[in-house]
């Protein structure tokens, strides 16, 4: 039989399962280290989560929380809350409670599905993972679901410190899942090994739902090891996984005399942040597998561009926009342009509706009719984007958003703090690592120390500074403000950040 694709014209993603099991119930769908479903036993385990939702009062327009680590059940919590007409928010389960509390808060969530501890937050109900039930007891159909219902609320930290929600209706989920299946060439008999974190749309569009749209499979796995990864390709023999550059940068480190097989996999995709075209050079050479890199946001639903699996792969490069996106600069003028450099903005069916509860910020960032970025490109001669510098401080380490306003915020709660300033410091491995430098309001009156464990109580570990540096006076530029270049230049220099 000719592998096919799901229609993603008509099928809505919140009716999916269903239609998986109808078409080939005993057909693989997802599975982890504790389950293997197939497509009937997944839209039973989906239907019988949607009955333990609107059991708890859940319906159109609320919002379902989801604190777990990856495993199946938050998947089935996702399509669940679809299911209900409600919408979902992933929490990642490295926040401290404050900051766990924080999304539930600003999401308006009702209730949270969880495995371990859940901040106690007043009206919101709690249901843990182990507990949902696996088979339905009610014949309950999909809600209908018109294609603005919110479906997804994602958490990105902003610059001014405070975590923004992401706002993605279905019609963003499935204009870029439909993206994604084209591009990646997805059809019934592709396997995706999903190995990033499921509170980003990366693990959620690139390794879950595009695959199973196409009527694929998709295994889940834990924490990514690089001892044990290649044991895990030879043993589920998948045909695509999606990783961050550090990942690969471990994976290219890994002794020499190991030689897995990796003959299932027919690509691997990389995102998150530029990647040395050294490494991925040595990575395609050594393992044998084509990597293809791309570009995108979370408020894009998760790409805009990427290098083809067949034709001209560049390196240097982000690839050219997806199907169906329109990918421009930004001109000197304030118009689009496709010459010179500038911010790199989108538009298309994918960009988000806006920032929950943040209407200024919402215009600020899709003023124009365009999803401005931030970060400066240029494209080469053949419509390639090449992404030359970020107009943000973000940090990215190892493929997590690290904003330094966020850990300046905390250092600054420490009344002996005058001056804080957050860069990132190149790292071999992850890409780059929080540094922060600071000035003392009188010297000797805290330490280095401390003021890591002040970050280390309030902040997600890898959020936490990885050195903190005392200075008696920060640099500043003409017009006063704190001189980052200056110091990025230092660390630079100086990874200690000696002058």
């Amino acid at each position: 039989m000719e592998p096919t694709k799901t229609d993603l014209r008509t099928v809505h993603l919140a009716s999916l399962p269903d239609q998986r099991a109808a078409a080939v119930p005993g057909g693989a769908c997802i599975d982890d280290d504790r389950m293997e479903l197939t497509n009937a036993e997944f839209a039973g385990r989906v239907g019988a989560a949607a009955e333990s939702l609107r059991d708890h009062g859940i319906g159109a327009g609320d919002v379902v929380a989801a604190l777990l680590a990856n495993r199946v059940e938050l998947v089935v919590a996702m399509f669940a809350a679809w299911r209900v007409g409600a919408a979902f928010t992933p929490i990642n389960p490295a926040l401290t409670g404050g900051e766990a509390a924080f999304q539930i808060e600003d999401s308006h969530a009702r209730l949270v599905v969880h495995e371990g501890p859940v901040p106690d937050v007043p009206g919101v109900a709690t249901v843990e993972a182990g507990a949902l039930p696996v088979r339905p007891t009610r014949d309950d159909d999909p809600a209908a679901t018109v294609g603005d219902a919110l479906a997804l609320l994602i958490y990105t930290s902003g610059t001014t410190g405070r975590p923004k929600g992401v706002m993605l209706d279905h019609a963003n989920l499935t204009a870029m899942v439909a993206m994604i299946t084209a591009a990646l060439e997805l059809t019934s008999a592709d396997h995706s090994l999903l190995i990033l974190p499921l509170f980003h749309v990366n693990g959620i569009l690139v390794s879950v739902l595009s695959p199973l749209a196409a009527g694929g499979t998709t295994t889940i796995t834990g924490r990514f090891s690089p001892s044990t990864f290649f044991d895990t390709i030879e043993a589920v023999r998948p045909t695509y996984f999606s990783a961050v550059p550090a990942i690969y940068a471990m994976l290219s480190a890994l002794p020499d005399d190991l030689r897995p097989d990796t003959s299932s996999v027919r690509f691997a995709v990389c995102g998150a942040a530029p990647k040395p075209a050294e490494l991925i050079a040595r990575f395609e050479a050594r393992y044998g597998i084509v990597l293809v890199e791309g570009y995108g946001l979370s408020e894009g639903s998760c790409a805009s561009t990427i290098n083809p699996i067949h034709g001209p792969r560049k390196s240097a490069t982000v690839g050219r926009p997806l199907p169906g996106q329109d990918v421009a600069l930004l001109g000197a003028d304030g118009q689009p342009t496709h010459e010179g450099r500038g911010e790199v903005i989108v538009r298309g069916p994918n960009v988000m509706r806006g920032y929950l509860n943040q209407p200024e910020e919402t215009e600020r960032v899709l003023g124009g009719g365009w999803l401005h970025t931030g970060d400066v490109g240029c494209f080469d001669s053949d419509g390639y984007l090449v992404l030359v510098d970020r107009l943000k401080d973000m940090i990215i380490r190892g493929g997590e958003n690290i904003y330094p306003k966020e850990i300046e915020t905390v250092l600054y709660g420490d009344r002996a703090v005058l001056e804080a300033a957050v860069v990132g410091r190149p790292h071999d491995v992850l890409g780059e690592e929080p540094v922060a430098f600071v000035a003392l309001r009188t010297p000797g009156s805290t330490t280095p120390e401390a003021l890591t464990e002040q970050c280390r109580a309030a902040l997600a570990p890898y959020k936490i500074p990885r050195d903190v540096i005392v200075f008696e006076g920060l640099p500043k530029n003409a017009v006063g403000k704190i001189d980052k270049p200056a110091l990025r230049r230092l660390i630079a220099r100086a990874p200690d950040g000696s002058p």
